[in-house]
């Protein structure tokens, strides 16, 4: 995530599993951070059929798939995939979280990214995985490190965009009982 530089008093949104009809405002949330920041890698946004396929996707293997709402606008977005598609690989999770441009700062991220822990832990997942940008993305190293997430590794310089090479930081926190 970014700072937009906005900040406002913290609300209390509504957090809920996404349906189809929420799928625009999460394409434009996301297209955002597309065009405008390196929070994501993607170069091109999505289309609709993109989320909608995507949606399909995470329901088919059970996995949580959430927005955050104020007043019925849709504030934010989080779902978990799964880290990698072998089976041994079953049980660890990759998080998405992205904060519409104008409630960031407003603690939105602070309410999705538990509700989306708890709900992959109800489903069986038992390690979460974040892959954040270095550059531009301070409150998503925050918000991941104040929920438990530790930095376990450094990707150097594996992602261009906008004419500069980025490094990720990988973090993971154990969702369940977990011998890690």
């Amino acid at each position: 995530m970014e700072t937009s530089g906005r900040s406002g008093p913290r609300l209390r949104p509504t957090i809920r599993p996404c349906v189809e009809e929420d799928l625009p405002a999460v394409q434009a949330i996301y297209s955002h951070y597309v065009l405008g920041s390196v929070a994501t890698f993607e170069t091109v946004p999505p289309t609709l059929g993109d989320w909608q396929r995507k949606m399909a996707e995470i329901d088919a293997v059970g996995l949580p798939f959430l927005v955050a709402t104020v007043d019925e606008d849709v504030a934010g977005y989080a779902y978990c995939s799964r880290w990698r598609p072998r089976p041994a690989y079953r049980f660890t999770v990759e998080d998405s979280i992205y904060v519409a441009p104008a409630y960031m700062s407003r603690g939105i991220g602070s309410v999705l990214l538990p509700a989306l822990l708890e709900e992959s832990g109800a489903v069986g997942a038992r390690q979460c995985v974040a892959v954040i940008a270095v550059s531009d993305t301070a409150p998503s190293l925050g918000l991941h490190a104040r929920f438990g997430f530790r930095e376990v590794g450094r990707l150097t310089a594996v992602g261009y965009k906008f004419d500069r090479w980025l490094d990720t930081v990988i973090m993971q926190r154990a969702i369940g009982p977990s011998p890690v």
